[in-house]
């Protein structure tokens, strides 16, 4: 090798050996950034002839492990369902109490039967009396309170999925400007490589709402199908399409049209829907079990009960003044209306004296245009004897047969059973999405340690070079010398 030959592969070494410092000072830098996966230096001999002159940069390599990176995604999809489903039956079993000292409900049913127990026992007392009118107003007001908040839930879950779905779209198309942008350049140049980690930002973010798949083609870009295998992103983006609703009554549902599934290109991906398509966890799916499934379950279980409260008072064996149709003490405030009972249910305006009733017809009858005998208390025991009455339920996760209290304290038991169940997927999931976290990071990530070690090498690379270079030039000083 000549002089001149040796000075320019010394001076291509220091040039490699330059870019390799600066990637290590990036993979430092970036080593806590989401997304970001190591990079490391190709390089390659440099030929001229049949000599050896040197080493090039040939570019950058990142550190991917497709496998792991698609199954991460996947239970990030599980991860975010399990997160929504976990979150909302905490908050709902906290706000309805998953025992008869947490529920209000039961409660206010308990000072209710209370408050009649007594009246009963003084039919003569106005106090008491008034005592039972204000209890059984308590008792809707819950009932009320508690079927509003189930269709409100169901109109925030509407308005998130809304959200979500702008989320997902706005990422499809990024995900179509970046393929486009990537075509365009070096795939090994820095450029790339930051638009790469960029990219893969973008489909973890997706990944939250939808689970999805990819598939690389030779120029750089990918083709997004959700794991049913329906196409997001095939060079342009596709659009999901979703109506969200101004309003949410206890009576809409999916299938009567009230509520808006997903489509994509008319393929119908509504999470539950009994097609190929149908989108199986992520954020959306939570979020339609909460809408469709979940809280019209919860909404169902809770009118039963309150239809129960209704039923139990109707009796003209109880109250001889009514005759069969007439309301009893509760009453839906509109029957042909169907589902949301619990936020319909009233108290008889007979016996209210805000709305020009009066108390006295608790003891007289509810039919009765005159006071009776203060001392009778033939309708009052009746009414006590109405909430002990064990009467058979067919709804749907509350089949048996309870009196008025063990029927109310279903609702806490089912609300505490779905959120421990909730919990432990949470947990399941939480454990195999780090889990499989841990193993891509370390594989894909940037390792400080490794870097400082190759840093190192870097140095003595560097200082070799450097010395090869001197000692050429040492060479050329004693020839010039000559």
């Amino acid at each position: 090798m000549s002089i001149s030959s040796a000075i320019v592969s010394a001076r291509s070494g220091l040039d490699a050996i330059g870019a390799r410092a600066d990637l290590v000072a990036t993979n430092v830098a970036n080593a806590s950034t989401p997304g970001y996966v190591r990079r490391a230096l190709t390089v390659s001999e440099t030929i001229l002839g049949a000599q050896t002159a040197g080493v090039q940069v040939e570019g950058i390599d990142r550190s991917t492990n497709a496998r792991l990176t698609s199954e991460r995604r996947l239970l990030a999809s599980d991860f975010a369902q399990a997160e929504i489903l976990s979150s909302s039956w905490a908050s709902l079993s906290q706000r309805i109490g998953e025992d008869i000292e947490s529920s209000t409900l039961f409660q206010r049913l308990n000072s209710f039967e209370t408050a009649l127990r007594d009246a009963a026992l003084s039919p003569e007392s106005t106090t008491h009396a008034n005592q039972v009118v204000q209890s059984a107003k308590d008792l809707v007001t819950e009932f009320n309170a508690l079927g509003d908040l189930i269709t409100e839930r169901r109109f925030q879950a509407d308005q998130d999925i809304a959200d979500s779905v702008a989320i997902v779209n706005a990422s499809l198309q990024e995900i179509s400007d970046l393929n486009r942008s990537l075509a365009s350049i070096d795939r090994t140049s820095a450029q790339a490589a930051s638009l790469f980690d960029e990219r893969g930002r973008v489909l973890d973010r997706i990944a939250e709402h939808i689970p999805i798949q990819t598939f690389e083609s030779d120029s750089g870009a990918i083709d997004v199908l959700t794991t049913e295998g329906v196409y997001l992103v095939a060079g342009p983006a596709r659009t999901i399409e979703f109506t969200p609703t101004n309003t949410v009554s206890a009576d809409f549902t999916l299938a009567g049209g009230d509520l808006s599934g997903l489509t994509v290109d008319g393929v119908d991906i509504t999470p539950g829907a009994p097609t190929f398509g149908a989108v199986s966890s992520g954020s959306l799916a939570a979020l339609f079990t909460l809408r469709d499934t979940d809280l019209t379950t919860l909404q169902n279980q809770l009118d039963t009960m309150a239809q129960d409260m209704i039923d139990r008072f109707t009796d003209p064996a109880i109250d001889p003044s009514l005759l069969v149709g007439d309301p009893g003490l509760f009453l839906d405030s509109n029957a042909a209306a169907g589902a949301g009972i619990a936020s319909r249910l009233q108290i008889n305006a007979l016996v209210d004296p805000v709305q020009g009733g009066a108390t006295w017809r608790l003891r007289d009858g509810l039919g009765a245009v005159a006071q009776g005998n203060p001392g009778d208390t033939t309708i009052l025991t009746g009414l006590v004897g109405a909430l002990e009455q064990v009467r058979t339920v067919t709804q749907p996760g509350l089949q048996g047969s309870y009196s008025a209290s063990d029927l109310i304290a279903q609702l806490g038991s089912l609300a505490g059973q779905n959120r421990i169940q909730n919990e432990a997927v949470r947990s399941s999931v939480t454990l195999q999405h780090d889990a499989v976290k841990q193993v891509e990071a370390a594989e894909t990530g940037v390792d400080i340690e490794r870097e400082m070690q190759d840093l190192l090498l870097i140095e003595q690379a560097y200082a070799a070079n450097a010395r090869v270079l001197e000692a050429a030039s040492q060479m050329i000083n004693q020839l010039m010398e000559l």
